[in-house]
This record gives structure tokens, sequence and C-alpha cells, in this order.
């Protein structure tokens, strides 16, 4: 058996999300304590009693997700669980980076609190929406981009075989949307964002967090971690730095990324944090892997016996 992990970026998030898990173990709600101590935030707070609309603005949503990943990951180091290499889908990498020792836990924390503000407060002004289309492929997606009239659209996110995310002005994902349905996407749907991710969009917020980067250490990889960028592994000779603040105003290749752990021989996938979204992906991408996620207490059950440990 070789284990991938997984981690799931912004959307996948919902009020109470972990509740269970944070009511049973200690060791992860000591996490959430910890992310508090570095941050200042009350991230079980905003997690468990706020409301949808305060845990969907950026700066709360990425700290919210990155925490319940993490406490998450103590829970499977306490059941001796370890992958080889790890993902994660945008706001996801930075999970798979701290797993991997090449940025440590606090130097983490403190870049995706960054990057959450910046993110929010560099987005430019205008009224944004992020959609995802299923079952066209690249080209007609990448086309369908280039003939909306109605505002800026790019293509943001390339998930899996048929599912394509776009980013931009609303009336232009609206329009975008209406010519998928129209050219014979089976589904077009708008997602729980506020920004235009993964697009030129946010160069300011960009140019900010490179800056930001140069106070965190970056260390050598004690595990493999694929990038968004291109879908390959990192390597110690890659500017990580420049890699992160790249990663925002460029498209997520995470398709190419689920490709690259399945050549790495992985075969068992571990989806840690809120929602199924990413294994979702895996499943369209292959069905000769073992597919597990945790998010409350029956899956992480399941997956523990599953694995049997």
């Amino acid at each position: 058996m070789k284990i991938g992990f997984l981690f799931p970026g912004q959307g996948a998030q919902y009020i109470g999300m972990g509740k269970d898990l944070y009511d049973n173990f200690e060791e992860y709600r000591n996490v959430y304590q910890k992310v508090n101590e570095i941050t200042g935030i009350d991230v079980a707070d905003l997690t468990l009693n706020k409301t949808e609309e305060i845990l969907n603005q950026t700066k709360n949503t990425q700290i919210c997700i990155l925490t319940m990943s993490l406490a998450i990951l103590k829970l499977l180091e306490n059941k001796n669980i370890k992958a080889e290499v790890s993902s994660g889908l945008s706001l996801g990498e930075y999970s798979a980076l701290i797993y991997s020792k090449a940025i440590s836990f606090e130097d983490g924390v403190k870049i995706v609190k960054r990057r959450g503000e910046l993110m929010q407060e560099l987005c430019p002004k205008g009224d944004w929406s992020m959609a995802a289309i299923l079952g066209l492929d690249e080209d007609k997606v990448n086309q369908i981009c280039s003939n909306v009239a109605t505002g800026f659209i790019a293509p943001a996110n390339y998930n899996c075989p048929g599912q394509i995310v776009v980013s931009g002005e609303k009336n232009a994902v609206t329009e975008a949307m209406e010519i998928a349905t129209e050219v014979g996407a089976k589904k077009a749907v708008e997602l729980k964002t506020s920004g235009p991710f993964h697009t030129i969009k946010l160069s300011d917020a960009s140019k900010e967090l490179k800056k930001e980067l140069e106070n965190i250490t970056i260390n050598e990889f004690q595990t493999k971690v694929v990038k968004n960028l291109d879908g390959k592994t990192y390597t110690n000779k890659d500017n990580v730095r420049d890699i992160l603040a790249d990663h925002i105003i460029n498209s997520v290749r995470f398709e190419q990324g689920i490709q690259t752990m399945l050549n790495e021989g992985v075969d068992t996938f571990i989806e840690i944090g809120p929602g199924k979204t990413l294994s979702g992906f895996v499943k369209r991408t292959s069905r000769d892997v073992e597919i597990l996620n945790i998010n409350d207490m029956s899956s992480f059950e399941k997956t523990i016996d599953k694995l049997k440990v």
C-alpha cells in the first residue's frame, strides 16, 4: 500500500465542520489552541459558532480549513498513518507543505493567515465569481472563455477529466455557464468563493504575498509534495517562495497532480479536511485505487478500519 494525502481548498468549508472530532479528541483541540496562540484568531469559534457569511470570508476560510486539516493530520500521526506523497487544491498545498516539513507548522499557519488577508484585502473591486464546468474538455472551456464578451474570465482550475473551473467577473462567468450548457456541458455550477482566484487579477496580492514569504524558512522536503502550478513534484532546488506567489495568479493543474501521484505508485488516497470533492476528482481519474476521506468521526473510524491500524 502506498498512501497519498489530499488537502482541500477554499470552497469546501461549512459551519460545524469537524465538530465531533473537536469534541472527542484532545489532540485535535490542541491544534486549534496552537493556531489561536500563533494568530490570535479563535478558529474553533469561527468554524463552529459563526455564520456561513463570516466563515466564507477569505481571511477566515483559509485559516479554518488549514487548521482542520492539520488537526486531522495529528490524529493520523497518532495512529502512525503516513503518506509518501501529498497534494492540496490551491490553499491545500500549504497543508501538504507543512506535512512535508518544507514549511514549519508555525510559519505555515502565519503565512496562510496572511495569504487569506491579502487575497481578501487586495482583491480588486468588482462583482466576482467562479463556476465549475462539467463535461467539457480543456480546449472547449478555453475557447468559451475566449468567446465571452461581457467581461474578464479565465480558466482557474483543471480539476479532473471533465471538470474545469472558470474565474472572473460575475456577468462573464454567468455568460460562460450559459455558453457551456449550450455546447453540451453536463452542468455548470457557481462556487462558494468571493474573488477572481487563480487569475492575473490577483497580481497585487501575489506581489505582497511574495514579500511575506521572505519571512518564512523553507526546509528540505521530508515527503514528496505535488505542485498546483504544473502538477509535478517539488524538488529541493525549486524556489518555493516564487512558486507559492505565482500560484494565486495561475491555473491549478490538479488533474495533472493526481496523475503524478498515480505515476508515483499511490494506490490509496486519503482526503483530509472538509468535504469529499477531491475524492471525486480522483474517482474520475482512476477507478483502480482506494479512496478514503476524513472530515468527521464516522469517516475517521472508517478510514482507520480500512487501513487496519
